[in-house]
């Protein structure tokens, strides 16, 4: 296709209907020419190359034909404004569950007393939140991948907003955590399917930064809600929570509906095995002593066996797809640089969450007592080292694999003609050395200073610092699963949420226990030394990371 082969052209030269070239006219044009649609300017303006509108009759997707933005074929095609829009709003509901696992925190002790309840079982709220949040994605991300981005977010925040209603109208604390825990299984879908959204929109060379962008919402939400619910507690009670959450779902859901096209491209769909069933002529349907059956009875006998065929076919296909294809993602775990990633990331997403309620514990008591409010307020130098992290890590990490591709270009021979050989373990640069240095030194030093009682602002720098190197860890390891997979980024995703967030889950739970016991300097001197594996992952990925992307067609995975 001629059209496939042009460089990119400016936004005024999109193919439509009116000025496609002859030699165009394959089967993505003809599209158009079939169903005779013409798109006006504004709706071909979003593509930047020579990538067809998809008619508005064909748009994938539940209530596709509600978009605003127009679906193209190869969502890399959508020109900037577009691809930041759809990056900054799977962002903003990538934040959602995180948000909503952490809000609660600071009224839980409300929510005891209001449900006449104890504080272990109001704790469970939180606990089993995470819970689902680690498990669901699995689920989310094996439909996402047959059914198409899109229907997924649009289901799943739908089942958000009416399970938070419920959370906010619960009457005891077993409906509160039912809810919570189904809340959390919604919320979680874009925890796997957002960064194959980001995957399906950017081209590799610029996914870091967009990586970056998106990864600002599930590592903030976390963060902001503390602050969040110290204010809505404070103000409303801990049902004020749940009433924002439901708010705030709303408004997602409405986004998704209008500016959320499909971006799944359809050669990225995994194929479900075909069964074929015996095309059997009247002339041999007989029984088994050879003598035919009487042509009434022997074709009403054999509409129902093909009938029944069909349907245990159909079911068996149906209960394959729901139990079975989703846990076979965690196959990925087999393939060596995904569970290197995953277990990398995982450490390093345990760190934080424990790094969090070991804050929220050190300053609710001795020798700080500072009310829900303030603790609250005390998030922020993380926030400000993840938000600085994101903004500049993911462009920082597109450089440094465009560095590592030139020079392995020129020690090759090639010129600048020669296309870069991009690979997922060149990420791995300076920035992942300084963060394997940071982030087990600040852990190491935040824990002896808060065991001593100093002063209140002594722990924050080490924070801030924790928060910038932990979020390069966390971004560049996000962007390398969406690498080491292509075409199944939301599964290799899905798998790393299931790890850390059981990492989290049980971090979280152990965090205040393990402290009472043997103090938060011995608690986080352990951490430093667990969170410095990294280093001997860096290593191992630049040494067999080409080995083992070679040998990927030995893996198994769908």
């Amino acid at each position: 296709m001629e059209g496939a082969k042009t460089t990119r052209s400016s936004i005024a030269e999109v193919v439509t209907e009116s000025n496609s070239s002859p030699s165009s006219s394959n089967s993505s044009a003809s599209i158009h020419n079939n169903d005779r649609e013409r798109y006006p300017p504004p709706a071909a303006r979003v593509v930047t190359n020579r990538s067809c509108v998809v008619p508005w009759s064909k748009r994938r997707g539940m209530f596709g034909q509600l978009a605003l933005v127009p679906e193209i074929e190869d969502a890399r095609d959508y020109g900037m404004l577009i691809k930041y829009l759809i990056t900054i709003l799977v962002a903003a509901a990538g934040s959602t569950a995180p948000m909503a696992s952490t809000i609660l925190i600071p009224a839980l002790s409300e929510v005891s007393a209001s449900l006449h309840s104890t504080q272990v079982k109001a704790n469970l709220s939180v606990s089993l939140y995470m819970l689902s949040m680690a498990i669901f994605p699995l689920w989310w991300s094996s439909i996402s991948e047959r059914k198409g981005r899109r229907t997924v977010y649009i289901t799943s925040f739908s089942l958000f907003t009416v399970f938070t209603i419920c959370c906010a109208i619960s009457t005891n604390i077993s409906m509160l955590i039912v809810f919570r825990v189904a809340s959390g299984a919604a919320a979680s879908s874009v925890q796997a399917v957002g960064a194959g959204s980001v995957a399906d929109i950017w081209q590799v060379s610029e996914r870091g930064k967009a990586m970056g962008w998106f990864y600002l919402g599930p590592l903030c939400g976390p963060l902001l809600g503390p602050i969040l619910g110290g204010i809505l507690t404070q103000g409303f009670g801990w049902k004020g929570t749940q009433w924002f959450l439901t708010i705030f779902g709303l408004v997602l859901l409405l986004g998704m509906l209008f500016c959320l096209p499909e971006t799944l491209r359809t050669q990225d769909r995994p194929k479900d095995g075909h069964v074929e069933l015996p095309d059997l002529n009247d002339d041999e349907l007989s029984t088994e002593d050879g003598t035919m059956e009487p042509p009434g009875l022997q074709l009403t006998a054999s509409r129902v066996s093909r009938r029944t065929l069909k349907r245990s076919k159909h079911w068996i296909k149906t209960a394959k797809i729901i139990l079975v294809d989703p846990l076979k993602s965690l196959l990925y775990l087999r393939f060596p640089p995904v569970l290197l990633t995953v277990i990398y990331a995982g450490v390093t997403f345990a760190t934080l969450y424990m790094l969090n309620i070991s804050l929220q514990i050190a300053y609710s008591g001795d020798p700080y007592y500072y009310s829900p409010l303030v603790v609250g307020l005390l998030f922020i130098p993380n926030s400000l080292g993840y938000i600085t992290a994101s903004v500049a890590g993911g462009r920082w990490s597109d450089s440094i694999m465009r560095r590592a591709a030139t020079k392995r270009r020129a020690a090759a021979g090639g010129d600048e003609s020669t296309p870069l050989e991009y690979r997922p373990e060149d990420r791995m640069g300076v920035n992942a050395w300084i963060a394997a240095i940071t982030v087990p030194s600040t852990l190491i030093c935040y824990g002896w200073i808060v065991k001593q009682g100093y002063h209140w602002a002594a722990p924050l720098p080490f924070t801030l610092i924790f928060g910038f190197g932990s979020m390069l860890a966390l971004g560049m390891a996000m962007t390398m699963l969406t690498e080491f997979v292509p075409g199944r980024a939301s599964s290799a995703v899905a798998v790393n949420n299931f790890v850390r967030n059981i990492f989290a889950c049980i971090g979280g739970t152990l965090t205040e226990p393990i402290t009472d016991a043997i103090g938060s300097g011995w608690l986080f001197t352990i951490l430093g030394i667990l969170a410095s594996v990294s280093l001997g992952v860096i290593w191992a990925m630049h040494r067999y990371g080409p080995k083992w992307r070679a040998e990927l067609h030995k893996y198994s995975f769908m």
